[in-house]
């Protein structure tokens, strides 16, 4: 049943990381043809922006290694194809395939910064600044994840005005759009508000950011919510929940990207998605996985086995 509510943005686009974001932290590697496959699939969904790989160095994330083959074989695809770059030379090889979105992966947190790249917060804004500028003189779309924006499993608690300090440097530095990340799932809505307010105050328009929730204390559906009446119309998520974050043990799976499209359907929020093909995909995807999707919502309709 279809119950709008004020306040609400009209259409919500879903930024997909299953792929990507999902993928990188199985135990097992992934097929490349398999791949392939799930991002095949999970564009002829209605996803309009579908994060395909990241061109970090093998050693640091061996499943995402085969980014080289992966990225010519959905290159084709009529969608949005943003990847992973770390650093200049990720850059250089995400350019060479025509790689027209890039993102690169920043921290709130000291503590995150040194387990992550092995940098400080400043160190790692700098070896990112020189890629970022080189991005856009070749009209590349930047995106600026931002990691523990409001917990981290070292310092805890993230202060507000830290996380906008970031944010600042990141947008002051050529990105376009900012993601926000709740990297070990600590959010509430009180503390999203807080932080989506004092951005905007800080001079960053609501319309360059996007939230990035997982889901390790069930709070991620509402921290949407909290998100979306602050004006926020881009939400990161990942089909049938998949992944977490090598670097931060604590890290549950993302916001369902099934759970997500239930309630935004709900509130007569429009996302473009076919849920039931949605599903079929994520069930798809689990079975060469080897486990039923996390997903509330794919389980409902799936009536898969608990």
């Amino acid at each position: 049943m279809v119950v709008p509510a004020e306040g609400l943005p009209a259409r919500v686009r879903i930024h997909e990381v299953g792929a990507r974001d999902g993928l990188q932290n199985e135990r097992a590697t992934v097929p490349t043809a398999v791949k392939a496959e799930f991002v095949r699939r999970l564009a002829g969904t209605g996803l309009t922006t579908i994060e395909a790989t990241s061109f970090v160095h093998p050693a640091w994330v061996p499943q995402l290694a085969d980014a080289e083959e992966l990225y010519p074989a959905v290159a084709d695809l009529p969608v949005e194809l943003p990847v992973l770059v770390p650093n200049e030379r990720g850059l250089d090889r995400a350019l060479a395939l025509g790689v027209r979105r890039v993102a690169v992966f920043a921290s709130a947190t000291e503590s995150f910064a040194k387990a992550n790249l092995n940098r400080t917060v400043d160190e790692a804004l700098a070896m990112f600044e020189p890629v970022v500028r080189r991005a856009k003189a070749e009209d590349v779309h930047v995106r600026g994840y931002l990691s523990m924006c409001f917990g981290d499993p070292w310092e805890g608690a993230v202060p507000v005005p830290q996380v906008v300090k970031v944010c600042r440097a990141l947008r002051d530095m050529g990105c376009d759009e900012l993601s926000l990340g709740d990297t070990i799932g600590v959010a509430t809505p009180g503390h999203v508000t807080a932080l989506l307010t004092a951005l905007t105050g800080a001079g960053v328009p609501v319309s360059a950011l996007a939230v990035h929730f997982h889901d390790t204390y069930g709070q991620a559906l509402a921290n949407t919510l909290a998100a979306l009446r602050q004006g926020v119309g881009t939400v990161d998520a990942s089909a049938g929940g998949l992944g977490g974050c090598p670097y931060a043990k604590s890290a549950t799976g993302n916001l369902a990207t099934e759970d997500l499209v239930w309630m935004l359907r709900g509130l007569g929020i429009d996302t473009g998605v076919d849920l039931g093909r949605l599903v079929a995909t994520s069930v798809w995807m689990a079975a060469h996985l080897g486990r039923p999707s996390p997903s509330r919502t794919v389980r409902a309709l799936s009536h898969q086995e608990q």
